[in-house]
């Protein structure tokens, strides 16, 4: 089995390192990250197999376009949409999570797609 494939689309971090890619790569993770709207389709595109699709609710990024996309294109892979607020902003998510509780996450991936930490081979996004 391979390492999960995850696409998170989350705005620009301020600072130069993505503290959520930092906290999925740590629990063994591959990511793959858009900044945009425009990004995160064409990262779907070029990587439709894709475990999960995470999109932080944001001004920068429109999460209904984003998934609303996916959902095109499959319907099998897990649609999480986190948001300061917890408002349920992007209908065509599977899952809503606060976007500040990273463990919360964390578990989710982790209950959706088994625990990559057992893993000792390659990612999907590999191949």
């Amino acid at each position: 089995m391979r390492r999960p494939s995850i696409i998170v689309a989350e705005p620009e971090p301020e600072q130069a390192l993505s503290t959520r890619k930092l906290v999925l790569e740590t629990s063994k993770f591959n990511v793959l990250t858009a900044h945009s709207t425009e990004e995160a389709i064409e990262l779907f595109q070029a990587f439709p197999n894709a475990s999960a699709v995470v999109v932080v609710d944001s001004k920068s990024i429109d999460c209904v376009r984003v998934l609303n996309f996916v959902r095109t294109v499959t319907n099998s892979t897990p649609l999480i949409a986190l948001s300061a607020r917890l408002a349920d902003n992007c209908a065509a998510a599977d899952h809503h999570l606060s976007s500040h509780d990273p463990e919360a996450l964390i578990n989710l991936l982790r209950s959706m797609l088994g625990d990559p930490r057992n893993l000792d081979t390659p990612s999907e996004a590999a191949e």
